[in-house]
């Protein structure tokens, strides 16, 4: 086998698939990494591991040191676009399990950065307790939450979190950050900017609460939990689940809960983030198109970013030249993969964003991160 340092192939030191070994680590080779997404799209991984503890992790990253190689964290894949080219070093797909629930008067749930986000939602929402329930049905780990600080309807995974602990890659040393030092932004987190890369993170611990009803912040989501049930005379354990299944419905309607039936799903959710303009900025915006939507935002105000789509001309069902790529025919910020490649995919995602600015002035950000050869 070879590994790749600096663009030029050279043989790896004969003693990898030993130490890998010794360590209980497979180290596999030549790995396609589409199947280890939800769009389904990207080439193969140089080298491939699943760490399923915090010394299987240290000995892949050590792995990697020893070899020069470049290294990509992998967890759910819902978030993520692989080129066509592939990784040209290490994909480290996290599979730490196991939750622990701690009850009382503010209870908590510590989980293992490769537990399934939906199914710690679900446990959490099945035992009354609030906090989570309005982040149902999207997919991913636990890993990945507080790198994105992931939220939808108006809650956040900031709201929540207690505590990150991580793993330093080039000193492997183990650090814990509280949630005010994980410098939560909008989908935005110190793991994103000012230590990009630099961490693993192992688990994460939140903090809910217990006999108190949900917050229902969006219009949206008020409808759809009044069509339900009586969300005011019911208590408090009962109305969480009614909220996550709300949530569910509606994100079903919009094929954003992983469905392998429905085609739309071959997505990374929504690609672009909704921006937040200055009150200024929007205000020059809202009197050139006075029905745009908006809604408060820390700091600004925040535009639907679909409407931004939609109003430039790219409707839903919308397809590429090629047709390898699309939007999905049910939600305008999901871009979906119809049977193409990456190069598709990325060429939408640009012919979209340049749209966008020609007819607003405002360039679009993508929020799932695309993977270049080195990172």
């Amino acid at each position: 086998m070879q590994a790749s340092r600096n663009g030029v192939a050279v043989a790896p030191p004969q003693h990898w698939a030993t130490f890998m070994e010794d360590e209980g680590v497979e180290l596999r080779e030549q790995v396609p990494l589409a199947p280890y997404t939800t769009l389904g799209l990207g080439g193969e991984a140089r080298y491939f591991v699943e760490c399923g503890s915090e010394d299987e992790v240290r000995a892949a990253l050590t792995l990697a040191a020893d070899g020069r190689l470049p290294v990509y964290v992998l967890g759910g894949g819902s978030n993520v676009v692989f080129l066509d080219s592939g990784f040209p070093g290490l994909v480290l797909r996290i599979t730490i399990g196991g939750m622990e629930f701690r009850d009382g008067e503010s209870p908590e749930v510590r989980a293992g950065a490769g537990v399934d986000w939906d199914g710690l939602v679900q446990a959490v929402v099945a035992r009354g307790w609030t906090g989570v329930e309005c982040l149902s049905g999207i997919p991913g780990t636990v890993g990945g939450t507080p790198i994105q600080n992931v939220g939808a309807y108006g809650q956040e995974i900031a709201e929540s979190l207690v505590s990150v602990v991580c793993l330093d890659r080039t000193t492997l040393e183990r650090r814990t950050f509280t949630a005010r030092e994980c410098a939560f932004g909008y989908r935005d987190s110190r793991f994103k900017r000012a230590d990009r890369d630099r961490y693993v993170v192992l688990e994460v611990t939140l903090r809910l609460a217990r006999d108190q009803k949900p917050r229902i912040r969006y219009p949206e989501l008020q409808r759809a939990v009044a069509d339900l049930g009586a969300f005011d005379t019911i208590p408090a354990g009962e109305a969480v689940r009614l909220v996550r299944q709300a949530v569910l419905a509606l994100r079903r309607s919009k094929s954003m809960v992983l469905d392998p039936a429905d085609p739309n799903t071959r997505s990374a959710g929504s690609f672009f983030t909704n921006p937040v303009l200055s009150a200024a900025a929007f205000a020059d915006l809202a009197q050139r198109w006075k029905e745009i939507p908006s809604f408060p935002a820390d700091g600004g105000v925040k535009v639907p970013a679909a409407w931004l789509v939609e109003h430039a001309g790219f409707p839903k069902g919308y397809r590429s030249g090629g047709g390898g790529a699309g939007i999905s025919t049910r939600h305008a910020l999901a871009l979906v993969n119809r049977g193409g490649t990456s190069a598709d995919l990325l060429a939408l995602a640009e012919e979209v964003r340049a749209g966008v600015e020609k007819q607003f002035g405002i360039r679009l950000a993508y929020e799932p991160e695309v993977v270049r050869s080195e990172t």
